[in-house]
């Protein structure tokens, strides 16, 4: 039955201060003025059985499941219930030199010299096995970090799958992915994932590493490590040699005794600009091979041309996708003066229809906020913004009483001067700008320290290919936004990092090139 047009007072569960549920359909919508939202959703929780949680989980070193060297464990917390779902194995110093001691001696006795068919067999069985698990993973996933599990199902998993099979196929084919040389592999990769993504950038490091024939040392996240222990349960039933995959969680002082550790010859990283830069001085003049993948404060850019409503999909998938904890996230949009008010206006109609709530459920858009500290970023940063004179809007929604959320947020009459125009959020929070000319909008898009991402909303085939060509940024969508795949690569300029991944371009980090 559809609900009558009405506005109800409640209290936010947070504040005590009372908000209004708009119960009418938006104008956007086409009902009607003051028409009744014609449905509601009912809950679609995901089920939790499917995911068999330990009490305690240990390092995975050499192919076991090892305490750390002190004994220590720290706990990982459910940031929509804020309840621990695990005790885990914290690694120290030590516990990373026998991490690298163990990939050391899986390169040197099996892996490094295995032919690249073969390599690709245990590539083509992980993929398989994530697949055959991937509602496995996509639970714990939603669990452990918070995300949307129809995000984690339809994005993050196949995708952490699509890697595996893609890179298999280059095991083999490495003479062909560089004419004219010979690729050897580098060694031991040091390998540093965020919390955003936890199984994804897992994914994207492990695959072209192993595909050239390296061995791994992986630090996930403190606050997100299940997945990655899941897959270490998932390279022992691939029955990969021991070693050749190591996964030790453990703080940040611990993965930076990884990267200046003096058995490894790679260290890849993807994370924030700060640790971006402690790392680079850490492997400066020690002939270590380097990546990393930073922040960005991407520019979402709409003409007075582009479809209006398939761009508000695009803004809205480029900022409100993974609660906007994602590097590329569009998170200033820049809107042609003559289209600002009619697109503004669509946008608030449509974000009066997203979601927040409950992670596992299936209808849920925005999920929680990684964890407090992150939650406390957002909320200073939106406080700034306000304080410095933009002029704020948030849906009217409920949220839930427990756990780390935060309304989906836009900002107006934004500055380029505002620190919500200028600093990297990492939350569900947008800035509108607006421009008159092209030129405007490439000069305000690349007034950034950043350099990671971009989009383009227009019609006009011509205008994409000028503006790609003035964009600072690695990658520039074109009436799309957030859009990845395991065959194109991805990375960024200036402070946003250097090296890619993904693609035939990933492999690069991850060989030493001869002449034959």
């Amino acid at each position: 039955m559809p609900r009558m047009a009405t506005r109800t007072p409640s209290a936010d569960a947070r504040t005590g201060e009372i908000v209004h549920t708009n119960d009418a359909a938006p104008s956007s919508w086409g009902l009607g003025d003051g028409a009744a939202i014609p449905w509601e959703y009912a809950p679609a929780p995901e089920s939790r059985d499917v995911v068999t949680l330990k009490e305690r989980y240990g390092l995975f070193i050499g192919g076991r499941d090892v305490a750390a060297s002190d004994g220590g464990t720290f706990a990982t917390i459910n940031p929509a219930t804020e309840e621990p779902l695990a005790l885990v194995a914290r690694g120290t110093p030590a516990d990373m030199d026998r991490g690298v001691r163990a990939a050391r001696k899986a390169f040197r006795r099996s892996w490094g010299s295995l032919p690249g068919r073969e390599r690709a067999k245990y590539l083509f069985r992980i993929a398989r096995i994530l697949q055959e698990r991937s509602r496995e993973f996509a639970v714990l996933e939603s669990m452990d970090s918070g995300k949307p599990i129809k995000e984690s199902r339809d994005v993050d998993v196949p995708l952490a799958a699509a890697h595996f099979w893609y890179y298999a196929g280059w095991a083999d084919k490495l003479e062909y992915a560089f004419p004219g040389r010979v690729a050897r592999p580098l060694g031991v990769a040091a390998q540093i994932i965020p919390w955003n993504f936890p199984l994804l950038m897992l994914a994207w490091k492990i695959a072209p590493a192993l595909a050239a024939g390296n061995t791994v040392v992986l630090k996930p996240a403190s606050t997100t490590p299940l997945s990655a222990l899941l897959f270490a349960d998932v390279c022992q039933q691939a029955d990969l040699p021991p070693g050749v995959v190591n996964i030790i969680p453990g703080p940040g002082e611990v993965g930076m005794s990884l990267v200046t550790h003096p058995g490894v010859d790679k260290v890849a990283f993807t994370g924030s600009t700060d640790i971006g830069k402690r790392i680079a001085k850490g492997v400066a003049g020690s002939n270590k091979a380097l990546t990393l993948e930073l922040g960005g404060k991407a520019a979402n850019i709409v003409f007075d041309d582009a479809p209006l409503d398939q761009a508000v999909e695009g803004i809205v998938n480029g900022i409100y996708f993974n609660q906007g904890e994602v590097c590329c996230a569009g998170s200033r949009l820049l809107a042609q003066e003559s289209i600002v008010e009619p697109l503004i206006e669509k946008l608030k109609d449509r974000l009066a229809t997203i979601r927040v709530g409950d992670p596992l459920d299936k209808n849920t858009d925005v999920g929680a906020i990684n964890s407090r500290a992150q939650l406390e970023k957002i909320t200073e940063l939106v406080a700034a913004g306000q304080a410095e004179g933009a002029e704020m809007y948030q849906p009217a929604c409920d949220l839930p009483a427990r756990g780390y959320f935060f309304r989906p947020t836009l900002f107006t009459n934004v500055a380029q001067s505002h620190r919500i125009a200028r600093e990297e959020i990492f939350g569900p929070v947008l800035s509108v700008l607006t421009f008159r000319t092209p030129d405007e909008a490439v000069e305000k898009a690349n007034n950034t320290p950043y350099g990671l991402s971009a989009g383009i909303w227009t019609d006009k085939g011509s205008r994409i290919l000028h503006m790609v060509r003035k964009m600072k940024a690695g990658v520039v969508w074109a009436n799309t936004f957030n859009r990845f795949d395991p065959t194109s690569p991805f990375g960024g300029y200036k402070e946003s990092g250097f090296g890619r991944e993904g693609g035939m371009h990933g492999l690069h980090a991850y060989v030493r090139l001869e002449d034959r």
